[in-house]
C-alpha cells in the first residue's frame, strides 16, 4: 500500500494556513485527530500499537459497513499540539510512515475549530 506523503504534507500545510486565516490562535493547543482505516483489523491494531509507542492516544477502532456490504475498521490517533505547520508536517510524516509499514490507509488529520480548554490540556 502506497501513501502519497507529499500530498498529505501539502494538505496539512493548507489546513494550518486555513485555520489560522480563519482566526485560530496559532499559539493555542488543539486536539489533532489522525485518521487511519483498514479492512484488516489485525493490521490496524499493529498501527495502533506503534502509534501508542511514539506518544499518540489511540481511540478504540470502530467498525463500519460500506455500501458494498464490506466492513472497514477505523480509529483516530490523537495528539495535542499548537497549530505549527512544521510540527504537523512531522506528525503527518510519522503517522503516514507507520500506516504504510502496517499496510493501512492514512487519510490525514483534522481538528475542531477552537483551542482546548485549560482542563483539556
Amino acid at each position: 500500500m502506497s501513501i502519497d506523503i507529499a500530498a498529505l504534507v501539502a494538505e496539512s500545510h493548507a489546513t494550518v494556513e486555513a485555520l489560522i486565516s480563519d482566526g485560530a490562535d496559532p499559539e493555542a493547543k488543539f486536539e489533532i485527530e489522525h485518521h487511519l482505516a483498514s479492512n484488516d483489523f489485525s493490521k490496524l491494531e499493529k498501527a495502533a500499537v506503534e502509534l501508542v509507542k511514539v506518544g499518540y492516544h489511540v481511540d478504540d477502532a470502530d467498525e463500519f459497513e460500506l455500501d458494498d456490504q464490506s466492513t472497514i475498521f477505523a480509529f483516530v490517533a490523537v495528539s495535542r499540539v499548537v497549530l505549527d505547520a512544521d510540527i504537523l508536517e512531522q506528525q503527518t510524516r510519522q503517522v503516514a510512515n507507520i500506516a504504510q509499514q502496517a499496510g493501512v490507509e492514512y487519510d490525514g488529520w483534522g481538528t475542531y475549530f477552537g483551542a482546548l480548554d485549560d482542563e483539556e490540556e
